[in-house]
């Protein structure tokens, strides 16, 4: 019984981890708040961690019945999700490069925190952090619970610990990802945000192809059987 927790937790974590690749989303955090200080930053990473841990706890215990009640199917929230990350992805990508000197802005730094903290749950945390793909996978991940209350009960302690072994590496990696620029500098940190950009871009329009897949797959076959 404990083996086959840990091993849901670890299958469960390395598939949500990867899919929200955080190092990555680091950067596209950190463009974000470019004109905080770095506690503000950390409070604003802790924030986006803790939504991202109620976000999972949501798909995990309620997702399949949310969808139901509403009649979405999961192609539909993949393609829906997909598009929003894809363009926000798009966005990003095309933006003009914010001058050095704007970071240091005494204006900007004013607005700066109340602007950043509105933006807490979206987009930093819905669909950039815990998008489309992450909530897909945590639904999917519980999609076949049992009604039998002993192993719903190790379904359930499972959700809980992998939402928070996914929050604390949010939180971490967030709330260094200026140090992680400094490591790399100006010019490095504007690459990896341009990277960082194009493969959110790409991460949507996976996610809306996948979700195509799913939708025209069974229409394909029922063509195929007639």
């Amino acid at each position: 019984m404990i083996e086959s927790l840990i091993s849901d937790i670890l299958f469960g974590f390395t598939g949500l981890i990867s899919i929200i690749n955080p190092i990555g989303i680091a950067f596209v955090f950190l463009d974000r708040t470019a004109w905080l200080s770095d506690e503000e930053r950390r409070q604003l990473a802790w924030r986006v961690a803790m939504n991202a841990f109620f976000v999972l706890l949501v798909a995990f215990f309620v997702g399949t019945p949310i969808l139901h009640f509403f009649g979405i199917s999961m192609e539909a929230l993949r393609i829906g999700g997909g598009l929003a990350v894809a363009v926000s992805g798009w966005q990003m990508l095309n933006a003009p490069e914010t001058p050095v000197e704007k970071e240091q802005d005494p204006a900007v730094k004013r607005v700066g925190p109340e602007s950043a903290t509105g933006k807490a749950f979206f987009p930093l945390t819905v669909p950039l952090t815990t998008g489309p793909g992450s909530i897909a996978t945590a639904i999917a991940l519980n999609a076949n619970r049992t009604h039998k209350l002993s192993a719903w009960l190790l379904s359930g302690i499972a959700s809980i610990v992998i939402s928070a072994l996914v929050m604390v590496v949010i939180y971490y990696v967030y709330s260094r990802a200026a140090r992680l620029s400094k490591y790399l500098g100006v010019e490095g940190t504007r690459v990896a945000m341009r990277i960082s950009s194009f493969l959110l871009l790409c991460i949507g329009v996976q996610i809306i192809l996948t979700g195509l897949t799913g939708f025209l797959t069974p229409i394909a076959d029922l063509r195929g059987a007639n």
